[in-house]
C-alpha cells in the first residue's frame, strides 16, 4: 500500500511539473486574459451616465489606446455635450464573446462580442439593443486596451 502511495505521488508530482512548463496552459492563461480585458473594455465603452460624464470619458479612455483613444479625446467637448443635453444613461453587458487573433508576442489580439446595451432617457422607460462588435486590443504597459472598435458585419448577402 506504502509502495502504490509513493508511486501515485511521484507521478502526480511528474504530470505537475509537466504542466508547469505546457506551453498551452501559457496560451490558455494569456487567452483568458486578454478576453476578460477585451469584455470589461467593451462594457466599458459602452457605459455613460450624463450626470457623470467627465467620469465615465475617463473610464473610456483608461480602456482605450492608439487610434480610438485618440478619437475619444477629440470627440471628447462634442459627446459630453450630445450626452448632457439627451440626458441618457446606457449600460452594457456583453453576452457572448471569443478572440479571432491572438499574438502574445506581438501584444495584438482581435476580439467579436454580442453586447446588450441598455439607453433610458432622463425620466424614461429603458430601451434595450443587442449590437455585434469587432475589435482590436493592444498590449500597452497598463494591460490590454482597445485600439479600434466598431459594429461587426450582419446578416446575409
Amino acid at each position: 500500500m506504502t509502495l502504490i502511495a509513493a508511486m501515485a505521488c511521484g507521478w502526480f508530482g511528474y504530470s505537475y511539473r509537466s504542466a508547469s512548463g505546457d506551453d498551452s496552459l501559457t496560451y490558455a492563461a494569456d487567452r483568458d486574459e486578454v478576453l476578460a480585458a477585451a469584455g470589461q473594455a467593451i462594457v466599458n465603452l459602452n457605459t455613460l451616465d450624463h450626470r457623470s460624464v467627465d467620469a465615465g470619458l475617463k473610464v473610456w479612455q483608461d480602456s482605450s489606446t492608439a487610434q480610438l483613444y485618440d478619437e475619444i479625446v477629440q470627440g471628447r467637448s462634442r459627446l459630453k455635450s450630445d450626452i448632457e443635453k439627451a440626458k441618457t444613461t446606457s449600460t452594457a453587458k456583453v453576452l457572448e464573446s471569443a478572440l479571432t487573433e491572438l499574438d502574445t508576442r506581438a501584444g495584438k489580439a482581435a476580439v467579436i462580442a454580442a453586447v446588450s446595451i441598455t439607453i433610458t432617457r432622463d425620466g424614461g422607460r429603458p430601451a434595450t439593443n443587442l449590437r455585434r462588435f469587432a475589435g482590436q486590443l493592444t498590449r500597452t504597459s497598463a494591460g490590454w486596451k482597445l485600439s479600434a472598435l466598431g459594429q461587426a458585419p450582419s446578416g446575409t448577402p
